[in-house]
């Protein structure tokens, strides 16, 4: 399978959110908020990697609308533990950035993806 960014991006997120999230849990006993960020953060790169299979132009651009909105729950997660000061604004601005990016180049692929349906 040939190199896709997006992938590579998607997955080096999911694995520093993971990380955040055992240190969070083991230093702020924060489970609830934090389980929600894993579980969105990583459905990104999941539904990237059946997006790159997928039999169709259409499965594929939907996949790719589903890691989109998944990024975008992310950033709403962060944005949460942030304000409730789960995490500090050094941690926060560091992987926010990457949530920035990786919604910026979803919303590229979906939006060319439905341009060029065929």
């Amino acid at each position: 399978m040939k190199n896709s960014i997006v992938k590579d991006k998607s997955f080096a997120f999911a694995v520093r959110i993971v990380k955040l999230y055992q240190h969070i849990s083991e230093n702020k006993k924060e489970f609830i908020l934090l389980k929600q960020l894993v579980r969105s953060s990583t459905s990104i790169g999941a539904n990237i990697c059946e997006a790159l299979q997928a039999s169709s132009k259409k499965d594929f651009s939907n996949k790719m609308n589903i890691s989109l909105k998944e990024a975008q729950e992310t950033e709403y997660w962060l944005r949460l533990l942030f304000e409730t000061n789960y995490l500090s604004e050094k941690e926060y601005q560091s992987v926010y950035t990457d949530s920035i990016e990786l919604i910026k180049i979803l919303t590229s692929i979906v939006k060319t993806s439905r341009a060029n349906p065929d």
